[in-house]
């Protein structure tokens, strides 16, 4: 049986809001007794545009003194759902929270701020979401003065906001993906007018340079553009995230220069879509291969980067990710499924002759290259014929890992008015059979690593024993073996004992001397 689909419309009935007042900051309306100041709130049609404005690069954007101790003795938790962007902007609200005087703390009941940074790409993360908004409200009953928000993609989608100015009135902070310098002001607002505040820029801003970052560990995210052009059938992020605009290289290559002389040992260098990355570029011919090929002279022992889009993957990336150094040779390159045909019907824009052919490349100038991807199963229209493409591509591939998913709809994107004719139990039989298939190949890509000795860049502890710890090779495999806690940080070369299907354990031969 088809799984039900929302009915987003119930929430735009406004019917029962009163507009209180409206000027230039934007308007005021009543909803059940709650005010709500709406400075600026999403529009789907908006965030489709792609408008020919000048991006402008800001560089003054400090916290305003007189905001600096608004948090003074104040404590923050921010609950992150979704990918690594969505980590990085939380690394940057930890900053300017704490620019603010709020400290960190892990107890709801000692929190005074509590936000939650949301993700768009699929139902279940806006599913979880809102059952956690549910287990909140009872810490806001019990603690009025507790703030509340609601920020990160589904932000940016009108159901979701609307549904919260309906259904979550306690919240009382909602903010995107666009405006998340303006969190201290925000909070200044929120605070002063106990009022809820929505302020959701549906046309994404200019790029914010010198924003503070609370980052923890050894490795570190660099955001080197923001937002997608692409617009692939079934993604949201084009509307959550912007159009594409890259951040100027001076700002990036000193950014990574700066994360080196602090002992930072790995960083990922993150885009929706890192290979476009310079084509916005009016003024300079500077590609992401030149920006690769310039950060591998930093020195920092790990770079990596996500996501790529094998459209724009060029033969001078391939060059310059040939040279190796600090370049490690584990590419992500999400292919979404083996079949031309719904390739087409997502708009991927390559078929799968064009993949296979980028993948011999990579294959030929990186011998030892460890590739892995992105899957979706039960596209609306996929046959068993074009899933058993997928499977093949898989087999010829040969990924050392993927993440697979079931289709579902994302309200707003055109796939969502397809008809979504696969069934449930269909694609949960796909799914099944496609992870026996990557399974296989992960393991059989470990087997084969049994007595050789690696470099390991140790992360923590094991989950699941304090003994042990973890860590993982250049090529992303994750590796557990036995060592004391000193070791959290640094490199060390392990010799492979005992590969499974998930990571792969050994015993440590020496510490690596480390180059940070």
């Amino acid at each position: 049986m088809a799984k039900e689909t929302k009915d987003y419309a119930k929430y735009f009935d406004f019917s029962d809001a009163k507009v209180i007042s409206e000027d230039e900051r934007g308007k005021k309306i009543r909803i059940r007794g709650r005010d709500i100041q709406i400075l600026s709130e999403p529009d789907h049609r908006k965030e489709k545009q792609r408008g020919k404005e000048d991006i402008q690069v800001l560089y003054d954007t400090a916290v305003p003194e007189e905001l600096k101790g608004i948090g003074n003795g104040k404590k923050y938790i921010i609950y992150t759902y979704g990918c690594q962007m969505n980590e990085h902007d939380t690394e940057t609200m930890k900053g300017l929270l704490e620019e603010m005087g709020y400290t960190s703390t892990e107890e709801r009941k000692e929190a005074n701020i509590i936000l939650l940074n949301t993700c768009a790409i699929r139902e279940n993360a806006e599913d979880k979401v809102f059952g956690e908004l549910g287990h909140l409200k009872g810490l806001k009953t019990e603690n009025p003065d507790l703030l509340l928000g609601v920020c990160g993609c589904m932000s940016q989608e009108e159901g979701v906001v609307n549904r919260i100015l309906q259904k979550h009135g306690f919240v009382d902070m909602i903010f995107g993906t666009h405006n998340i310098h303006r969190l201290p002001y925000l909070i200044q607002e929120a605070l002063f007018s106990k009022e809820m505040v929505v302020e959701v820029w549906s046309k994404e801003g200019d790029i914010i340079e010198n924003l503070p970052k609370k980052r923890e560990g050894m490795r570190a995210w660099v955001n080197i553009m923001y937002g997608c052009d692409k617009f692939c059938t079934y993604c949201i992020v084009p509307f959550t995230r912007g159009k594409e605009r890259s951040r100027r290289p001076e700002d990036v290559i000193a950014e990574v220069r700066e994360l080196a002389r602090k002992g930072f040992k790995e960083i990922t260098l993150l885009g929706q879509n890192v290979n476009a990355y310079g084509k916005d570029f009016t003024d300079i011919d500077y590609t992401f291969a030149n920006l690769m090929d310039d950060i591998r002279q930093i020195d920092i022992p790990r770079v990596r980067f996500t996501t790529s889009h094998p459209r724009d993957f060029d033969d001078a990336l391939i060059e310059v990710l040939a040279k190796g150094g600090n370049l490690v040779e584990h590419i992500h390159l999400p292919v979404q499924s083996g079949n031309t045909e719904i390739l087409k019907r997502m708009s991927r824009k390559y078929s799968r002759e064009h993949y296979l052919e980028l993948v011999g490349k990579i294959k030929k100038a990186i011998p030892h290259v460890v590739l892995t991807t992105d899957i979706i199963v039960g596209f609306p229209g996929e046959t068993e014929e074009q899933f058993q493409d997928t499977l093949s591509l898989v087999r010829e591939v040969g990924y050392d890992f993927a993440y697979t998913f079931i289709y579902s709809p994302r309200e707003g994107t055109p796939a969502a008015v397809m008809e979504d004719d696969v069934p449930m139990e269909v694609k949960k039989e796909r799914l099944q059979r496609l992870n026996e298939v990557v399974n296989e190949h992960c393991r059989m890509s470990n087997d084969l690593m049994e007595g050789k000795i690696v470099e390991v860049l140790v992360e923590g502890e094991s989950k699941n024993n304090s003994d042990v710890l973890s860590g993982r090779t250049r090529s992303n495999k994750l590796v557990h073996f036995e060592g004391s806690k000193d070791l959290i940080g640094s490199f060390v070369q392990v010799e492979i004992t005992d590969p499974m299907t998930w990571y792969i354990k050994g015993n440590i031969v020496a510490t690596a001397v480390s180059s940070a």
